[in-house]
């Protein structure tokens, strides 16, 4: 008969396994198709910090040629538009696993209600970082 300290252990062990991998996954969101696109795009996540009148925002874009991204402020936030290509593949090669997105991308984020000017853009090991300041009129 099985220890049932070891029972629960496992069970333990495997549910952290299976949250773990849900939590890979979710770390590109697919996003819900818009009428006027007809290709779906990847949300990539973003941290964002605040200093003073500044915003710090980095956008994880594995892949992502710089040339290939496309910044706007819109109504409401700031939106991140950009495309990434699959690695060239050798003829006749498997694939036995797929797991970074490749395509549209497009992330969409709340700012407050006051205007911003991107005053800083880079790109650098995947990662698009962009300072926003506050416009003052």
């Amino acid at each position: 008969m099985p220890d049932r300290r070891q029972s629960w252990m496992w069970a333990e062990a495997c549910m952290m396994i299976d949250k773990a991998e849900r939590m890979h996954r979710r770390f590109f969101e697919l996003l819900a198709t818009p009428q006027q696109d007809r290709e779906p795009a990847w949300e990539p996540p973003a941290n964002i910090v605040v200093t003073n009148d500044e915003l710090e925002i980095f956008v994880a874009l594995p892949g992502a040629d710089p040339n290939d991204i496309a910044v706007r402020i819109v109504s409401g936030g700031l939106q991140v538009d950009a495309r990434v290509s699959p690695p060239a593949l050798a003829y006749q090669s498997k694939v036995v696993r797929l797991e970074i997105p490749y395509g549209s991308m497009r992330r969409r984020i709340e700012l407050p209600p006051v205007p911003y000017t991107v005053v800083e853009r880079r790109h650098s090991n995947g990662y698009l970082y962009l300072r926003l300041m506050e416009s003052h009129s």
